[in-house]
């Protein structure tokens, strides 16, 4: 089976129960530590730093995040097309706004109804009733009825997800569903202003009023978004984006799962080597064994290549299911750089654990299925942990040290996950608790156990046919139709003299030979010659 960093830690550590715990577990430390600054660390900080590493906000433009632009410094765009989209948006216009047709019609219906039937309008806000300047019933009254954007023109045009999402900022202002009565005095003195930020200002108004502007802001709001949300997030631009970030994840995290996998093997192909050095100490010999170390090291990844494959493809897996979620995620919320890398971490580890628990390439019993998948997740989230430790100490004076603080940061981060995962793991092997565990629960009779009988005996039948290929077919059907013949014969006899006669017959054709010699009767007679069957 393919492994990972996390499934190497959890399937090929086997503590030796004679070896002194202490010694056996900080034997283990060093190369989980190793490891995990290869895999976790090293390689993330070469394969997933930079313009086209793990981004703030993630790597697709939402609705949300680019509406953090303009006031949070780290928000940027993440695709230059929709920056170019908004840089070239037109100067807002309220006349294009105002002088729209669907604004006018909203009003004037009202008003000829208004005058023909006196039929008055409520303030959709204060709620009390309104009227229209002119003739008609309460003419000339200073409660007059004026239209109103619920969500500001400008908000609309201005509005950064709007452009994003391609829909013409008149067409969303002057949707019936943006559009109430109110009061022209309170109409005035709202201005462009957006409905919670006038309450705010406002704590003179009353309750009720409140109530009602909030309440009309909330409906008219989610209209609004809905519209956003099903234009951008249907649209094939955001799909084509999606696609590309998933797939360039995807292919990094292959690249860093095939790069630990060779790193890993290459180094402690060295170190083995090393070990072999004879005294005195000797460069050339030193530097020759680094060399054959290395070649070794790179012979038996070729030999592995079916694990570096495995590898490739869990980590696209992992990437392209991180990239998802990251995407999602954002749509709600902006996650940190350290919260996507997070996200990657546990995809890793959540791909190379449900392989083990669902697939169960090396036929486990369910016990130690369980076992193997414990390790691996815990080794995650050990993983996890160091990050969010990393990212503390970015956050203290050291962390903030040019270049050393970056050391500092990865060291401790890689640290906490190493020790942690080979407390872990060395809890999962030795605890006698998990052990007992283990073994009841090797015992549960699952689909598993069905599938593995059945693996078995197509093994078997895979070794028989290999046997039977080997048979001379023309003998086979040869001697199988003198056997077939004895039988019909036997089956004829007609009593038990012709039945002897052809059994005698029979031994003899198939190269046996009778116990006795001449007669029957004679030979049974001779007491001292014994019955021999052969």
């Amino acid at each position: 089976m393919a492994q990972t960093f996390t499934q190497q830690v959890g399937t090929n550590y086997s503590p030796n129960p004679e070896e002194p715990v202490m010694d056996s577990l900080l034997s283990e430390y060093k190369r989980v530590i190793f490891e995990s600054l290869i895999s976790s660390f090293a390689l993330d900080t070469l394969l997933f730093s930079g313009r086209f590493g793990d981004q703030y906000g993630g790597d697709v433009d939402t609705i949300h995040n680019v509406r953090q632009i303009d006031s949070d410094p780290n928000m940027t765009y993440k695709n230059v097309l929709n920056e170019k989209a908004y840089a070239q948006k037109t100067e807002y216009n309220t006349k294009a706004y105002h002088s729209d047709k669907r604004f006018s019609t909203f009003k004037h219906e009202k008003r000829e109804a208004y005058r023909n039937t006196g039929a008055t309008v409520t303030d959709a806000y204060t709620g009390k009733e309104l009227h229209f300047l002119g003739k008609g019933k309460g003419a000339n009254s200073k409660i007059s009825a004026e239209a109103d954007h619920v969500i500001s023109a400008k908000s609309i045009d201005v509005d950064r997800g709007r452009v994003l999402s391609g829909l013409n900022g008149v067409d969303l202002a002057n949707d019936p569903e943006n559009l109430r009565f109110t009061n022209k005095s309170l109409n005035a003195s709202m201005g462009a202003d957006e409905i919670p930020d006038y309450v705010a200002k406002h704590p003179e108004l009353d309750e009720k009023t409140k109530g009602n502007m909030l309440r009309e802001y909330e409906s008219a709001k989610k209209s609004y978004e809905n519209k956003l949300a099903r234009a951008y997030y249907t649209s094939p631009r955001f799909v084509k984006d999606v696609g590309l970030a998933a797939g360039k994840v995807g292919a990094q995290m292959g690249v860093r799962q095939a790069l630990g996998f060779v790193f890993t093997e290459v180094t402690f192909t060295v170190f083995d080597e090393f070990k072999n050095l004879a005294e005195p100490f000797d460069l050339k010999k030193l530097f020759q064994s680094l060399g054959e170390g290395i070649k070794k090291g790179f012979k038996n990844v070729k030999k592995k290549y079916k694990e570096l494959l495995a590898r490739i493809e869990q980590g696209l897996t992992a990437g392209i299911l991180s990239s998802l979620t990251t995407t999602l995620c954002n749509i709600f919320f902006t996650t940190a750089k350290n919260v996507v890398r997070i996200i990657r971490q546990t995809y890793a580890s959540l791909v190379e654990a449900a392989k083990v628990l669902f697939l169960n390439p090396e036929n486990l019993p369910f016990g130690e299925r369980l076992r193997a998948t414990a390790k691996i997740l815990s080794t995650g989230i050990s993983i996890v942990l160091g990050t969010m430790v990393s990212e503390l100490i970015e956050q203290t004076p050291i962390g903030k040290i040019p270049v050393l603080g970056e050391a500092v940061q990865t060291f401790c981060g890689a640290l906490v996950s190493g020790l942690l995962t080979c407390s872990l793991v060395y809890y999962f092997d030795r605890s006698e608790a998990m052990n007992r565990l283990v073994s009841v629960l090797n015992n549960v009779h699952t689909i598993s156990t069905e599938v593995n009988y059945f693996k078995q005996q197509a093994a078997l039948f895979e070794q028989y046919a290999a046997e039977l290929e080997g048979l001379d077919s023309k003998k086979f059907q040869k001697e199988t139709q003198i056997f077939i013949d004895v039988v019909n014969n036997l089956d004829a006899a007609k009593d038990e003299k012709q039945l002897n006669e052809l059994l005698k017959e029979y031994i003899i054709l198939t190269g046996g030979s009778l116990p006795w010699k001449g007669d029957f009767d004679s030979f049974m007679k001779q007491k001292e010659i014994p019955l021999v069957f052969a």
